[in-house]
């Protein structure tokens, strides 16, 4: 299966339009946003558990990341509350299920073979950090090579300058409404911007946004 794998090409797909897909796994349903495979694919995803969904056993040969939008997911390394991010480095492995029902932000076997760093990182309690304008705090979450990956939060009424993307951007709204000259994108939007890309985004109303950059195609 391939879905907006051409990373040459800005995407924007309001999820709250997208229909939830079954799994080949009883419980488990996905929203698709990119796929580049069959099962067995490097993709960016919605998935929602039902209560007492179990997924099998698996590894994750170029490794995952997570936030957990809503309930809580847990593995037989712990448990992840709504708020929750997870990095999990290639070659790692689990056996995912949750007793109470969840919502994830997934992407798969996007992360560099010799990043082996595993973060847990529960974000309504940790640290936020100031930004570059006034209004704008951040919080990362993850680095390795030109990759980073973080929450950023704007105060209503915040604007920030315009910029290119190196390596790309990819953004998801957590809650609240994010902007740019392109267009208005409320909770729920997943935004991928090319490398080199440029805008000017701002946030009239706040938000909470999950950035990545540095991860797609320079050429």
């Amino acid at each position: 299966m391939q879905l907006h794998t051409d990373t040459k090409l800005r995407v924007s797909i309001d999820t709250a339009d997208m229909p939830w897909v079954p799994s080949p796994v009883s419980g488990i349903d996905r929203i698709m946003l990119e796929r580049d495979g069959d099962e067995i694919a490097r993709a960016t995803s919605l998935v929602r558990y039902a209560p007492h969904a179990r997924f099998s056993p698996h590894q994750h040969e170029l490794g995952e990341e997570f936030l957990v939008l809503e309930g809580v997911f847990q593995d037989e390394l712990g448990q992840y509350p709504a708020g929750t991010y997870v990095k999990n480095p290639p070659g790692s492995g689990h056996t995912p299920f949750t007793e109470t029902g969840c919502t994830l932000f997934v992407k798969l076997r996007y992360l560099d073979p010799a990043d082996d760093e595993r973060v847990v990182i529960h974000t309504p309690s940790a640290q936020w950090h100031q930004g570059m304008v006034p209004g704008l705090t951040v919080m990362p979450l993850s680095s390795a090579g030109t990759t980073h990956t973080a929450l950023v939060r704007w105060a209503p009424g915040t604007y920030f300058n315009p910029h290119r993307h190196f390596g790309g951007e990819e953004i998801f709204v957590v809650d609240g409404v994010f902007e740019d000259e392109h267009g208005r994108y409320p909770k729920g939007f997943w935004l991928r911007s090319p490398h080199m890309s440029m805008h000017k985004p701002f946030s009239v109303e706040g938000c909470t946004i999950l950035v990545k950059t540095g991860h797609l195609s320079t050429h």
